[in-house]
């Protein structure tokens, strides 16, 4: 049993361990030979401490041993992007500028993981500052694809979508700024989840985009998403962006298989573009399975959808420039070894030139550009019209439907590489979940097939705060498939 344990989702460990079955500590043993096996090739962690996680193991099993289970998720693991604040643990957000700040709280999906019991279970590596759609951008190391080392995972949570799909943890905490947990989840052969704006405390998530940033999960199946997502949801005093409104249970709804009659759009702006997609195949597929489910599908158009990845790149790197400011070198994070300069301001540019990558750099330059005295008006002014505008499309939409069906990106996991000298063609890899972030809608992305060997994802965007509908239809097609199921050979 303890040789397998690390294959089991995360809803099987849980009844395991309800029956006395196996203990936290076999799970988390498990996990630690299995990341010393295939984490050297992977790379998805960027540190973790197994003294730490058994001890959290043993408590969780002491609490057992005397009937007092926190509940379901007692004694799960859960991987950590890095980018969330777990008290006395490293918070990197994989960049240089970072290497050595050690968070002095916890976050409040943290606190809430903590009050269900959960082991936290190392931090996983990602793009730098979240920027990046590959986990190229990381200042540490790449991480590879599971399914083939030579290509990317996704970003920017690359590393919590690879070490789920490597079996190196059965659930994993990441954020979507533009794509960041769907992306990655479609290139790794998992589900990730990104929730409705404000559905989820931002609170210990180091910020990239603050009106955009929302923390999600990632899992092997939708009933461990669900079940994360129960943990992590709620109303937060401490994020002023928080919304106060009741949580589902999010785990029962999934799995509610009473008939109803639902009504799914096909954007055409989205099948139009992805026509010559290589990963369109298993997406059509999937959407004549719903069909053939009894699932209607009506054409819709959301017309100001060419306008998002502009629109995005202005909001989301103007927000960056502001938010990053804080990384001066001077209060807590690295400063420049070999300084030589004269005054704050020589510290302030030395820290963050070796601190700060490239993507950074460029992005915290586009972003001052388009704040800048004289270009406000023409730039972020207008992408926040424009942002309205996009979020008013999804509203008509949803008038006559009751989800929308993507592709979750344009092409299956790409080679390492292939964009090092072509940013734009990676910005445009996040051309289909971009839109449900300005919008501030919730997406899922379900596994529906492979190309070439190569996971594929299909897409699922919903009403805003409706995550419980979208990941009820996209178990629909989890239930016929077996892919919940598959694993790369390691």
């Amino acid at each position: 049993m303890g040789d397998e344990l690390h294959f089991k989702s995360a809803g099987e460990l849980s009844d395991l361990l309800s029956s006395g079955s196996v203990s936290s500590v076999e799970i988390v043993q498990s996990l630690v030979e299995r990341v010393g096996s295939v984490d050297d090739r992977v790379k998805a962690f960027n540190s973790f401490d197994a003294e730490d996680a058994l001890a959290q193991a043993q408590a969780s099993d002491d609490r057992r041993a005397k009937g007092e289970s926190l509940g379901e998720l007692d004694g799960i693991p859960v991987g950590l992007k890095d980018n969330l604040a777990v008290k006395d643990q490293p918070l990197t957000c994989s960049s240089k500028i970072l290497e050595s700040f050690v968070s002095p709280y916890d976050g409040t999906c943290i606190q809430k993981l903590k009050a269900n019991g959960a082991v936290l279970w190392g931090r996983l590596n990602m793009d730098e500052f979240a920027m990046g759609s590959s986990t190229e951008n990381s200042g540490t190391h790449t991480t590879s694809n599971p399914w083939d080392l030579e290509r990317i995972p996704g970003g920017s949570s690359g590393g919590s979508a690879a070490a789920v799909g490597a079996c190196e943890t059965p659930i994993s905490l990441g954020s979507d700024t533009g794509g960041s947990i769907r992306q990655p989840a479609s290139h790794c052969g998992v589900v990730g989840l990104k929730p409705t704006y404000g559905r989820v405390s931002r609170y210990g998530l180091a910020a990239f985009a603050s009106s955009l940033d929302q923390i999600g999960p990632i899992a092997r199946n939708i009933d461990d998403a669900a079940l994360l997502l129960n943990a992590i949801s709620g109303y937060d005093p401490h994020d002023s962006t928080s919304y106060n409104i009741d949580v589902p249970d999010f785990r029962k709804a999934a799995a509610d298989d009473s008939d109803r009659k639902w009504t799914i759009g096909l954007p055409k702006e989205y099948l139009e573009e992805s026509s010559d997609s290589a990963a369109i195949k298993p997406v059509l597929d999937a959407i004549e399975f719903y069909k053939s489910q009894g699932f209607e599908f009506k054409d819709i158009s959301l017309p100001h959808t060419e306008y998002a990845v502009a629109t995005y790149y202005i909001i989301a790197t103007a927000e960056a420039s502001s938010n990053l400011a804080r990384y001066d070198g001077i209060r807590y994070t690295k400063r420049a070894d070999d300084f030589d300069g004269k005054d704050s301001i020589d510290v302030y540019h030395q820290s963050r030139a070796l601190g700060f990558g490239e993507e950074v750099k460029r992005r915290v330059i586009l972003g001052t550009y388009v704040l800048s005295s004289g270009y406000y008006d023409a730039y972020y002014l207008k992408a926040q019209k424009c942002r309205t505008l996009i979020r008013s499309d999804f509203e008509n939409a949803f008038e006559s439907v009751d989800a929308i069906m993507t592709p979750t990106s344009p092409t299956p996991a790409t080679l390492k590489g292939a964009h090092a000298e072509d940013p734009l063609a990676m910005y445009l890899s996040d051309i289909y979940t971009i839109p449900a972030n300005l919008a501030g809608i919730p997406g899922l992305s379900i596994p529906c097939g492979y190309v070439d060997g190569l996971p594929v994802g299909l897409q699922i965007l919903g009403k805003p705060f409706k995550e419980d509908e979208i990941l009820r239809v996209g178990r629909v097609f989890e239930a016929a498939h077996g892919y919940k199921d598959e694993h790369p050979e390691l």
